[in-house]
């Protein structure tokens, strides 16, 4: 079996994955990437992308992440449609990694660069699928523009719910706030807040059980799950705000995590634990998890990556 060595493996091609090799190609690294199940990441799932710099006119998410890619295959990137099954890291600097991909690709590297992402929960009904990107949302950042002057739910009582439902209300008429149970799992501070907004509205014991609408969302149908009463929302939009997973379970046991599964990096650099192994964008992100800041911290590993690699190899 012929076994390459490379400078940098880039493991995840959102716009972290994707900065992270131009930067990477442009310094004559040769990066090889390989995208994973969801070529694109997030933001293939999203249509309208209006806040990311440079696109006044806004674009979609699937022909932004294209963009990104051409330029990265424009400065010699190698894009592999693959996902990575195997990861052996080195504990020392200056040692290699090594890397198998699911046709059996096995690779040698000086570096890793993770930008695995992170993917939204979702409380599994149909109806969240059928009107993706037509009412149905997990970022009020990124899509709650498109609800300006509109009512819409928010779904979830911690403190990502909170956070969405006051930023959505300062945008649209009326936020609808399902909670599961009696309480707001929110910090104290963003609980204050959204009982001191007043065009939130918490309906405790409510779950969405379906959505109904003409191509895009008109209504929402919810339950009381004490008494079992159903009843239904007149909302444009609704955001399902239940948390994010990080997509990290290929490094369980290597790289640090937090109690979430969020890879730690040190200071201000994207450095794991491990020497020569990087974290851009959304796996490393539980905070901003923005298309622009997994850019920046794309291009950040890139950088720390390139320092290393020449500090250790070279």
């Amino acid at each position: 079996m012929n076994i390459t060595i490379k400078d940098t493996v880039i493991i995840g091609s959102g716009p972290a994955g994707y900065t992270a090799a131009i930067y990477a190609a442009r310094a004559n690294m040769n990066p090889v990437m390989f995208t994973g199940m969801q070529p694109g990441g997030q933001l293939t799932t999203t249509t309208e992308v209006e806040n990311f710099p440079g696109y006044p006119q806004g674009i979609t998410g699937p022909e932004m992440m294209e963009d990104l890619q051409k330029q990265a295959e424009r400065f010699g990137t190698v894009i592999h449609y693959e996902y990575i099954t195997e990861v052996q890291m080195a504990t020392e600097p200056g040692q290699l990694h090594r890397i198998v991909s699911s046709s059996g690709q096995e690779i040698q590297t000086r570096s890793i660069i993770i930008s695995t992402g992170a993917t939204a929960k979702y409380l599994g009904l149909e109806d969240e699928t059928k009107y993706a990107g037509s009412g149905v949302s997990a970022c009020a950042t990124c899509d709650g523009f498109f609800y300006k002057g509109k009512p819409v739910a928010v779904v979830g009582g911690g403190d990502t719910a909170a956070e969405e439902a006051t930023y959505l209300a300062k945008l649209c008429t009326q936020v609808y706030l399902l909670v599961r149970k009696h309480e707001l799992k929110a910090s104290k501070v963003m609980q204050e807040r959204v009982f001191n907004t007043p065009n939130i509205t918490v309906l405790f014991h409510h779950e969405l059980i379906g959505l109904e609408g003409d191509k895009v969302v008109e209504k929402a149908h919810i339950i009381n799950n004490q008494t079992q009463e159903k009843s239904e929302l007149n909302v444009d939009g609704v955001f399902i705000a239940i948390g994010h997973k990080p997509n990290t379970e290929l490094f369980q046991g290597k790289l640090d995590m937090d109690e979430t599964g969020y890879l730690i990096t040190k200071g201000k650099t994207t450095q794991t634990n491990l020497p020569g192994v990087f974290a851009a964008g959304d796996v490393q992100d539980n905070v901003y998890r923005q298309a622009i800041t997994a850019a920046g911290t794309g291009c950040m590993a890139a950088l720390d990556a390139e320092r290393y690699v020449a500090e250790y190899f070279h």
